[in-house]
């Protein structure tokens, strides 16, 4: 582990940024804003995710959390530039909402029940809501999240207030009267509707996931990953009898699917 001086480490980071963006550093840093950097930022957020997923793997992530590290440096000096905040402002904000998020940990009375921690940590991020003037339920909850996830959270915040299914087995109820009219408008091919009961359909998964539990975009991630390995494994099977994929036929395929399923299993 380096011995480097985190201090000094982020100056040179943000002075980097700063000859990037400057009249005579970069042409592509120069022209960029808040928008054209935004999917950079998420993008990047992803890396790290993966980065944990795969092992974790630490050279990667230490690569990974610098690249989004500059993505927050970018925004700032851009929001410096404007005259709006800088990077001081950013940490100093998010330094200032931890301590106002955990007065079980920085207050005076500190209380260690876990559920009056939860309970503190909702009436704080209540108030700051509050604080931006956003009223209702639902408000705040950020739209540019991945729909898996931004569905887990509104339907988080309608159960708070009573709005959910009592358990399980009637969100699978309400999932098996989606899947029927999703499949009542199968026949007609209008794409409209189509989309909309398939919204309604992913909808309930998630609220399922909720409900057991589970986190919905986890859950995808590991089902994407079975699919990969298993389709790689059929690949290989049918490559070992001279067979490419788009040659074999379903029935072929089908076949090896399940003969590498079984073998996983086994």
């Amino acid at each position: 582990m380096s011995h480097t001086d985190p201090a000094a480490a982020l100056t040179r980071l943000l002075a980097i940024m700063v000859r990037l963006r400057a009249p005579d550093g970069c042409p592509w840093d120069q022209v960029q804003d808040f928008a054209s950097i935004a999917p950079y930022t998420v993008e990047e957020a992803y890396e790290v995710a993966d980065a944990i997923a795969r092992g974790p793997d630490f050279p990667q992530l230490q690569d990974e959390l610098g690249d989004l590290l500059l993505q927050v440096v970018y925004h700032a000096q851009m929001a410096s530039e404007a005259g709006r905040f800088g990077f001081a402002e950013v940490a100093e904000s998010i330094a200032a909402k931890m301590i106002r998020r955990h007065p079980h940990v920085f207050g005076e009375a500190a209380a260690r029940d876990a559920g009056m921690q939860n309970l503190a940590w909702e009436a704080q991020k209540e108030a700051e809501r509050a604080a931006r003037a956003e009223t209702g339920t639902l408000a705040g909850v950020p739209v540019g999240l991945p729909a898996l996830t931004r569905a887990l959270k509104i339907s988080r915040r309608a159960a708070r207030v009573g709005f959910d299914w009592p358990d399980a087995g009637q969100v699978l109820d309400k999932l098996e009267e989606e899947a029927s009219e999703l499949r009542a408008e199968l026949p007609g091919m209008d794409k409209a509707r189509q989309a909309d009961e398939l919204g309604d359909l992913f909808f309930v998964m998630v609220n399922l996931a909720r409900k057991l539990e589970l986190d919905p975009e986890t859950c995808l991630a590991a089902a994407n990953a079975k699919f990969e390995r298993r389709f790689v494994a059929v690949e290989k099977r049918l490559a070992a009898r001279g067979l490419a994929p788009a040659d074999a036929g379903l029935e072929a395929m089908e076949a090896e699917w399940q003969a590498v399923k079984t073998a996983e299993q086994g």
